[in-house]
């Protein structure tokens, strides 16, 4: 069924196991998921301590105020989503968005319609409730087990290059907050790579948690709960709100006890025959589903891998995908969703009439019978985020657990005395008036995070899940085309060249829309990026290792060998026995 295809070394070795899998992006982190597994924990178990570590290690990338989806797949049982997406403040409306003056360090002729950086952007953290919910219905272990590893972590790790890289980048911005500043330069400097870390306040916060649950009485939900309650409704919660209080935040003690991370159902396509789940229109996940189905109908391994035909076909489809997420995708608490509609292999086959073999588009355009979203605010700047990370673990149980931590990255503000970074998700909202998208105080913005999970008949085939922005779905779709299609094994999957549209409006900042732009890979074969052009893309030729999304992978042959694939492009490390 697979790995047929005869490709040069990979840059990285194979990982490869019979019983068990970690990945993530550094070795704390797939430690200790391993430490978990070893002491028989789960799938669950693993992915939550692994997140958990990641919120210490890896806080360039992602801290403990800021959001995940999860996609888990309990042995001989569909998978379940978990939205850990938190939500706008009450105090966050279009009005005050509208009148709102410029931060310190913004153009005040020029800022984004919503605060990028700083207090003003936290939305409420929603990673740790929906850690509780996972474990609590899918796990088998205690809080203060899974916290063991991160705990130990804020006592002292080694500073990975990144980190090291950010906290002298951003030391301005951090410098503003003096309980940041403390927190990340406690002997008045950055930490250079290797240099040991210490998150005192933040392992206090953790070990006040496991405390809570050793001593509540009851069931182990009903412990589970009461750690969760301390952190939303507890002196945690009290010192996050009253900390957003004396700085001019806009997250309250009310919206943080209003809170709860829910279970949901995966969104569902097939695919040559595999069952592709995504995470629901809360996120961008359903694009990748939208760009299958559109995919479906073309033979796209006669075209010739990543020939410009081929690269041409999917870059289309991209685009036609993005342009549905951006007219119709929002919190479907809030706004009624057609999903039935944009999930249907009927309406991939009318999408698949507009693309046109011999020119690129450059409009947006949605489906159905959507006006072509108007031009936010600001659009043209280039926004950047700061990115998410990815968790993927198996056990030798049959159960896997997919998720794509993010926000509170650097440069973020540490919420007072608890060490937690606080998220700056706010900027994802639009003030497009009507949009599924518009800010709206208790509504969860639409997010770029979306793990994935391939089933086969019901049972596992692979995950996967990626940082990259609104990137993640294109580099997951052109890793899974390289397995299912080329025959790939995961590490030839992920370490195989890609290309990068920025056909979409920005999920970030300042929303713009950058029309036919796409880069590419400079492995490519010399020819390609010159077709393209001729096709009509604008091409940017990218460094060699240069692609913003990073994933990993971790794949189960039918004869139960476990395959890792983990991306060079970032700091990324699989390990499986």
């Amino acid at each position: 069924m697979f790995f047929l295809l005869v490709v040069a070394a990979t840059l990285f070795p194979p990982v490869r196991g019979t019983r068990e899998m970690v990945a993530a992006a550094n070795n704390q982190e797939v430690e200790a998921g391993f430490r978990i597994l070893g002491q028989k924990g789960n799938a669950v178990d693993a992915g939550v301590a692994t997140v958990l570590a990641a919120a210490v290690t890896e806080q360039n990338r992602f801290g403990l105020g800021g959001e995940i989806p999860i996609l888990i797949k309990m042995n001989g049982k569909p998978p379940v989503a978990i939205s850990g997406i938190g939500f706008a403040p009450a105090r966050a409306t279009i009005e005050w968005a509208a009148k709102r003056p410029a931060e310190s360090w913004e153009d005040p002729a020029h800022k984004p319609p919503i605060p990028a950086d700083g207090i003003r952007a936290a939305i409420v953290p929603g990673v740790f409730d929906a850690l509780i919910v996972a474990l609590d219905k899918y796990g088998t272990m205690s809080f203060a087990q899974v916290v063991q590893p991160a705990i130990e972590y804020t006592q002292g790790f080694p500073a990975g290059d990144e980190l090291a890289l950010f906290l002298t980048n951003y030391r301005a911005f951090i410098d503003l907050w003096p309980v940041s500043r403390e927190f990340y330069y406690p002997n008045g400097k950055a930490p250079g790579r290797g240099d040991i870390v210490r998150m005192p306040a933040l392992e206090k916060t953790l070990r006040d948690l496991a405390a809570v649950e050793r001593r509540t009485k009851g069931s182990r939900s009903a412990r589970l709960r009461a750690v969760r309650d301390e952190f939303y409704k507890g002196s945690i919660a009290k010192s996050i709100a009253a900390f957003s209080d004396a700085n001019g935040g806009l997250l309250s003690y009310a919206d943080l006890a209003g809170f709860h991370a829910e279970t949901d159902t995966p969104r569902s396509t097939t695919y040559r025959g595999y069952e592709v789940h995504k995470p629901g229109f809360w996120t961008q996940g359903p694009v990748l589903i939208e760009a299958l189905n559109i995919l479906e109908g073309y033979d796209l391994k006669s075209m010739g891998y990543n020939s410009p035909q081929y690269l041409h076909t999917l870059i289309e489809a991209v685009k036609l995908a993005f342009a549905d997420r951006d007219r119709y995708y929002g919190d479907p608490k809030f706004s009624k969703i057609p999903e039935e509609m944009l999930l249907s292999k009927e309406y991939a086959a009318e999408r698949r009439k507009l693309i046109d073999a011999e020119h690129a588009s450059m409009e947006s355009r949605p489906g159905g019978f959507a006006p072509p979203v108007p031009m936010p605010a600001g659009a043209g700047e280039a926004s950047t985020a700061h990115d998410t990370t990815c968790v993927n673990t198996f056990d030798d149980r049959g159960n896997a657990f997919s998720a794509t931590p993010s926000g509170a990255w650097l440069p973020s503000v540490i919420a007072g005395d608890t060490g937690i970074p606080l998220s700056t998700r706010l900027q994802s909202f639009v003030v497009t008036p009507g949009h599924p998208n518009e800010l709206k105080p208790g509504k969860r913005p639409r997010v770029t995070l979306s793990p994935t999970l391939v089933t086969r008949n019901g049972e596992f085939v692979f995950e996967l899940s990626t940082p990259g922005g609104d990137n993640q779905d294109q580099a997951v779709l052109q890793v899974m085309l390289n397995i299912i299609e080329f025959n790939m094994d995961p590490q030839e999957a992920v370490e195989a060249p890609r290309f990068q549209s920025e056909h979409y409006y920005s999920s970030f900042a300042f929303h713009e829309f950058r029309p036919g732009r796409v880069s590419v890979e400079k492995r490519m074969a010399r020819q390609t990026p010159e077709d393209l052009v001729k096709l009509g893309h604008i091409v940017q030729i990218a460094g060699e290792w240069s692609n913003t999304s990073a994933p990993t992978v971790i794949l189960r042959t039918p004869d139960g060998v476990l395959h890792g694939g983990a991306d060079p492009r970032r700091a990324r490390f699989v390990f499986g026995r």
